[in-house]
């Protein structure tokens, strides 16, 4: 008999991580590189910045909701009563130090916090201070970049260690082809963070790899955005002299991640500001732009997550699922109901409601189309849900 071709994954690819619609990201770096400040003016919430090390004990969490033009566009066009953006959940986690991972500074704490998150903003220093201490010393963000890098993957490799014991004695005794597969796996894993010093999320993985990865939640299998905190004056003329390090540093051992450019204190200096007219002469004088916004729709993106639209004049709200989620499933974010008896979603999508002005004109136009139980919710759908009201609820959902 010929060999049994190896299964092949159809759908989209299988993502490491947590699946759901509630996830965070997490603010990560060393004490002093400006995380706090940054979750300051990033949530308009007052937690406490202050020049020393571990100034924020606990994780400070709040949400801050997504800016999408499209929704403007909605929310202008309906003048609905209710107003629901997409949210962003960000922790604000106290620096590490290095020897984190052994328990020094407030480690153990603090990387049990990043363990809670799905995906990470790393904040890098890049600007100097006389004022604000760095605590190895002096400003070096690529040694800086390789700390975190080191202290994420060394807790790692000290959680993998409680995970292999066991998983090692059954795969020797028996022959459950489960339990040997999950300690090759755990093996692959510890080649990687060891042998190659890289972090999970490099490691080519397939589905049923992915399924065990997805048990043990790793650090360094968390998607990361690196934020390069910049003086006022460097990130107007976006030139310092320690860029080409990070560079160096990204290229070598994270190639492809997004970096973004931002200034800490002039994002506070805007946030002091009493009107978005004040903010916007102010930004107009310097020839600049505010970072934030291209700071929140990535985080949003790097968590996997997208949302579609229901909207009238009662409500226009941004509904977030998980990128490659089916109608149904989509439908039971708004009421698990709206799942169980689907029936079918009409849809438009956004840039032709755009175009075309009404929902009449998007159907005159062929535009607005009925999808069933097997259609894959796009990014900025606007959505009519209908299903069967026997549990006693009205047949349609916009």
């Amino acid at each position: 008999m010929p060999p049994k071709k190896k299964e092949e994954h159809t759908g989209p690819p299988p993502l490491i991580g947590r699946v759901g619609t509630n996830l965070k990201i997490g603010i990560v770096g060393l004490p002093n590189v400006g995380k706090s400040t940054f979750f300051n003016v990033l949530t308009k919430s007052q937690a406490h910045a202050e020049n020393f090390p571990f100034c924020t004990i606990d994780p400070n969490e709040s949400r801050v909701p997504v800016p999408d033009k499209r929704w403007d566009f909605l929310v202008d066009h309906y003048k609905p009563l209710s107003k629901v953006p997409a949210f962003l959940n960000v922790v604000d986690i106290a620096g590490l130090v290095k020897g984190a991972h052994e328990g020094k500074g407030l480690g153990n704490a603090f990387l049990s916090n990043i363990s809670a998150c799905d995906a990470i903003f790393h904040v890098v220093r890049c600007f100097d201070d006389e004022e604000i201490v760095h605590v190895e010393g002096d400003v070096n963000p690529a040694r800086d970049l390789e700390i975190i890098h080191d202290e994420l993957r060394l807790k790692d490799l000290e959680f993998l260690k409680k995970q292999v014991e066991p998983v090692e004695k059954t795969a020797g005794r028996s022959s459950d082809k489960k339990k040997k597969y999950e300690y090759d796996t755990l093996v692959k894993v510890n080649n990687l963070l060891t042998d190659q010093k890289l972090w999970v999320r490099h490691g080519v993985w397939d589905t049923k790899e992915i399924e065990i990865l997805n048990t043990c939640l790793f650090l360094t299998a968390k998607p990361v955005i690196y934020l390069v905190n910049l003086s006022e004056k460097d990130y107007l003329r976006k030139k310092n002299k320690r860029l080409l390090g990070i560079k160096e540093w990204i290229d070598k051992n994270d190639p492809g991640a997004l970096v973004i450019l931002f200034s800490g204190a002039l994002e506070l200096k805007l946030t002091d500001m009493a009107t978005d007219d004040e903010k916007a002469a102010y930004l107009k004088e310097i020839n600049s732009t505010s970072a934030l916004e291209k700071i929140i729709v990535n985080g949003y993106k790097a968590l996997n997550l997208i949302y579609f639209f229901t909207t009238g004049k009662d409500e226009v709200k941004a509904w977030t699922i998980m990128k490659g989620m089916k109608a149904p499933q989509a439908a039971g974010k708004i009421h698990t109901d709206f799942e169980k008896g689907f029936i079918m979603a009409e849809v438009m999508s956004y840039a032709d409601f755009e175009e075309y002005g009404t929902e009449v004109a998007c159907k005159a136009a062929g535009k607005y189309k009925q999808k069933g139980r097997d259609y894959v919710v796009e990014d900025g759908d606007i959505i009519l849900f209908k299903f069967n009201a026997g549990a006693g609820l009205s047949g349609k959902k916009k």
